[in-house]
């Protein structure tokens, strides 16, 4: 494989790992070609000869059928003990690292942990690109839970990448599972336990090293077999090492031991934390507890626990199986006596409200679960900027990129999910009818699948009302930049507004602001912006301004000083003159909070895109059939992309291409509007099986790649900015 123009150097360290059969099929560019690398000083050019030669990919990391990438899990000690980080590996590393919270996990206010255990596992999830799932599972309540966990039945659980990407995102630690059952769990376990230290320090230092290398927290270890005394004997020391050395490795990590093996080495689940399974406790940093406790076993904890009653989580079946206290839509009889007991809740299979109800009342099932534990789950607030959310879900029936849609289907990639606010109704003080609720909505977004839906009534005797959407605790910097992208349905002249809320009311100056009332003095409402500030025109010029598809933006200049940035919330008022009931209907497309000084500093760009592992097929007869006959035949072309970006900068990556073909009398190809190929959140990206025109006899193919970076901060990125590599092909010597 041959690369041209001044990244040449950088395009073939990072396609060094071409196949011998690659650097055989090398051919020159043509001057034409060349022509236009000068012309694009950004472009690496990659020379191709299609061969119909097989180069397998590695199982694990690989769908079969698709050979997209996928998430995986260990199966065996052997697999666990000889794992080492590998090139493949790379697609399943987290970008997202923990976002900073309030109050931290390491305060004692009881906690809220959620185990997802889904049909085994490794569904649609395990596409590290997405998919086209149709009604997938997705989780969106976040605020309101502080761990993950990702639960399988296989030996290591790892957690696919888009899992922790959403959480992380939110503030929310995820970890992986190490499980043991029956009697070929026992064996194992015998293996590494019943041995030496050196067995199972062993063990624990690959837990560790899988968890830092690909970016989660921690573990939950569920031992459900017997062991001998021996073994028995060595799990605290296993805990004690693992959790020291996974401290020391993962900043915040957390090892939690299930509620299964006593001291005596026998299968005996407790529904509780006492003597027979305190020493495990003792040696980790937390204990889940099983399912089938009652009241009095709450009762008998408070003693045990000590000063540590948030690192009992009491486990709740949500699928309320065995003699449960609540469970299902009656989950909340159990979250009131855990948190009346001051214990941390650990929820298991919330997934029933999907799993067992009818999919296409999903997103009211959910809302209506997670609503009636509203008073017991206490929210947790996000203490960093930028914060920018559009409010996908990771997953649509069609893509849409700033008011325009890019692709219509449905979709499903859980590392898109962005940052979800807190869904709830909520009625003004009084006797009022007013009212306010936040929906999740499908069909209609702003940028990506999504958008909020806010529904409400403004009563006759109130002016206004306004729903919380986010709480934060963020240090502000002296001047934030807000932007607000929104539409009303129907014939409204309901008035919109941005409001936040500050802290440290004391020592916190605030200007160009006004506030809202004496009583609530922290609240405030920013005056919008007709226009941008000058030096910020380049990333937002349409504040005040009407956008395609109805939508609207405002845009907000704050100065503050000493201040703490609390809550974010969004008012609606009557129109002027209005002494009548008004309802309204608005979507929310997103919001953003950032330094404004962050906005002028310079951009990094895409640099040394590669083209390697490509793989050629014919197309299937059917597919042939359904073209054109004047029209070239057709190929599926797969291949990685590989490039350097600093991963800090971005929120993710859009992956366009440009199809084209020429040969040497037409001259270079003419442009063509680039296609959305998928997202990606490392600085890799496997195409797979793209339709592309054969190459005839005495013309090269031409299939362009360009690597769009998305900002934290939420804003386009001109096209000079991006990353691109061609990829010239022709077809087989004869």
């Amino acid at each position: 494989m041959e690369t041209a123009g001044p990244r040449t150097r950088a395009a073939a360290r990072l396609g060094a790992h071409a196949t011998r059969e690659e650097q055989r099929k090398r051919r020159p560019v043509r001057r034409w070609q060349r022509r236009r690398i000068e012309e694009e000083q950004e472009e690496a050019v990659f020379r191709e000869v299609v061969s119909f030669t097989r180069d397998p990919l590695p199982a694990r990391y690989y769908d079969k059928d698709t050979t997209k990438p996928i998430s995986f899990y260990l199966p065996s000690l052997e697999e666990l003990l000889a794992w080492t980080p590998d090139v493949e590996d790379s697609f399943n590393v987290a970008l997202e690292p923990l976002k900073c919270r309030q109050p931290p996990l390491s305060s004692q206010r009881p906690r809220t942990l959620l185990c997802h255990d889904m049909m085994g596992g490794y569904l649609d999830d395990k596409f590290i690109q997405g998919s086209a799932a149709q009604n997938p599972y997705c989780f969106y309540h976040w605020q309101c839970i502080d761990i993950f966990v990702y639960f399988s039945h296989h030996l290591v659980t790892i957690p696919p990448v888009g899992w922790t990407n959403a959480a992380h995102r939110h503030g929310v630690c995820v970890l992986g599972t190490f499980i043991a059952e029956w009697k070929e769990g026992g064996r194992l376990c015998e293996a590494f336990l019943a041995g030496d230290e050196h067995s199972y320090q062993a063990v624990a230092d690959q837990l560790v090293l899988i968890a830092q290398f690909f970016r989660f927290d921690g573990w939950l270890i569920n031992i459900e077999s017997s062991l001998s005394l021996a073994a028995v004997g060595n799990v605290p020391p296993f805990l004690r090492y693992l959790s020291t050395q996974l401290c020391r490795q993962v900043p915040g990590g957390l090892v939690l031991w299930y509620d299964s093996v006593v001291s005596s080495g026998q299968v005996k689940w407790q529904n509780e934390l006492n003597e027979q399974n305190r020493i495990f406790f003792d040696s980790c940093h937390g204990f889940f507890t099983n399912y089938n406790w009652r009241e009095e076993h709450l009762d008998r904890m408070v003693a045990q626990a000590g000063g540590r009653r948030a690192d009992v989580y009491v486990g709740v079946d949500v699928f309320a199986r065995g003699n449960v206290v609540g469970g299902q839509f009656d989950t909340h009889k159990s979250l009131e006596l855990i948190r009346k007991h001051g214990f941390s809740a650990a929820l298991f299979a919330p997934g029933w409200v999907y799993e067992c109800l009818e999919k296409r009342d999903f997103f009211q099932n959910q809302d209506k679960f997670w609503g009636l534990l509203g008073r017991y789950l206490p929210p947790h607030s996000i203490c960093s900027l930028p914060f920018v959310t559009s409010f996908c879900l990771g997953m649509g029936t069609r893509r849409v990129c700033y008011g325009q849609e890019e692709a219509v289907g449905p979709w499903y990639h859980p590392s898109a999910q962005e940052i979800q606010p807190l869904f709830a109704e909520h009625r003004p003080e009084g006797d009022g009818q007013g009212w306010v609720r936040t929906h999740c909505c499908l069909e209609d977004a702003w940028n990506g699948g999504s958008s909020l839906l806010i529904r409400g009534v403004i009563p006759p005797e109130v002016a206004h009302v306004a729903v919380r959407l986010f709480s934060l605790h963020v240090p502000v910097p002296p001047k934030i930049f807000l932007s607000m992208v929104y539409k009303l349905e129907g014939p409204s002249d309901v008035g919109v507004a941005l409001e936040l809320t500050t802290g440290d009311a004391g020592s916190c100056h605030v200007g160009g602001i006004s506030t809202l009332s004496a009583e609530a003095s922290s609240r405030h409402s920013p005056r919008p912006l007709r226009v941008p500030p000058t030096k910020l025109a380049r990333w937002m010029g349409h504040c005040g301004q009407q956008l395609s598809g109805g939508w609207v933006q405002r845009c907000y200049e704050v100065n503050l000083r000493g201040c703490v940035l609390q809550d974010l919330w969004v008012s609606f008022s009557r129109p002027p003159g209005s002494r009548e009931q008004e309802a309204f209907v608005c979507r929310l497309g997103e919001l953003q909070v950032v330094d404004a000084n962050s906005l002028l500093s310079p951009l990094p760009r895409v640099q040394a895109v590669s083209v390697s592992r490509v793989r050629w097929q014919r197309a299937a007869p059917e597919e042939e059939e359904e073209e054109e006959e004047q029209r070239p035949a057709r190929l599926r072309l797969s291949c990685a992309l590989h490039w350097s970006y600093p991963l800090s900068h971005v929120r993710c990556f859009r992956i366009h291409c440009c199809r084209a073909t020429g040969s040497p009398a037409e001259g270079p190809p003419g442009p063509e509007k680039p296609a959305l190929l998928g997202l990606a959140f490392v600085n890799q990206y496997r195409v797979v099986d793209l339709a592309v025109a054969a190459a005839g006899p005495g013309t090269d193919g031409r299939m362009e790649f360009l690597v769009e970076p998305v900002p934290r901060e939420g804003f386009l990125v001109p096209k000079a900015e991006w990353g691109r590599a061609a990829l010239l092909y022709s077809g087989p010597h004869t």
